[in-house]
């Protein structure tokens, strides 16, 4: 059970505010935004609106219950989203400084290797030159599920996350997961996978990699294979 008890509002609410940066994280901008919009329907709702308060309510309830399982804010299955009986008025007033709160939280700092999924965007994460590529491989030509990203202006780039930090042979695990997601035919399409925020994942495959079990990242990736 989290820290939210019986999931109740101002029980809830609290959690929120806590784990805020996490959420956002892990919802995405685009279902965030949403939790806002049912947060401030929460927040102007009548005191005395049983009816209205449970709807406001069930909607941001709805919403944290798309977090991952393991995520600190996710309310427990438990939790039913029925039957909500109303808590007193200054719950209206707990939502209003709560949606204060959130929206004076400045964006949060992008994980190291993050971008935007765009080409741009994937150039700007850390990179190794192809000589560098080389001499991590031994020598050898780097392997072809690595992926490489032909810059017009700087060469061929191995985005960085594919190698341990500082030195070392390439990651199996990457290896394995840029295989299922055809590296060598869609180098930019695999890298945008790695570089960009997942919502199943909670974060950035590139970011998780030794934070979550290895089999977690090839579901993911298997996921979006199986998908297209």
């Amino acid at each position: 059970m989290n820290a939210s008890g019986d999931g109740s509002v101002s029980g809830t609410l609290r959690l929120i505010g806590e784990h805020r940066t996490a959420i956002r994280e892990a919802l995405g901008d685009q279902r965030y935004a949403l939790l806002l919009t049912r947060l401030e329907a929460l927040a102007t709702v009548a005191s005395d609106d049983g009816r209205a308060f449970r709807r406001a309510w069930q909607g941001v309830r709805q919403i944290l219950l798309e977090l991952p399982f393991d995520h600190p804010a996710r309310l427990p299955d438990s939790v039913r989203l029925v039957g909500t009986a109303p808590e007193p008025a200054g719950v209206a007033v707990g939502a209003q400084e709560l949606l204060a709160l959130l929206l004076a939280t400045p964006d949060p700092a992008p994980e190291p290797g993050v971008s935007d999924g765009t080409p741009d965007g994937i150039l700007r994460a850390p990179a190794l030159s192809a000589d560098e590529a080389h001499a991590r491989c031994g020598g050898a030509a780097p392997p072809p599920e690595l992926i490489r990203l032909a810059d017009p202006q700087g060469g061929d780039r191995y985005p960085e996350f594919q190698f341990p930090t500082g030195c070392g042979t390439p990651y199996e695990i990457v290896l394995r997961i840029n295989r299922l997601l055809l590296a060598d035919v869609d180098p930019w399409g695999a890298a945008a996978w790695w570089l960009s925020g997942n919502t199943w994942l909670g974060g950035t495959p590139a970011a998780l990699l030794g934070r979550r079990p290895d089999q977690e990242l090839v579901v993911a990736a298997a996921a979006l294979v199986e998908g297209d």
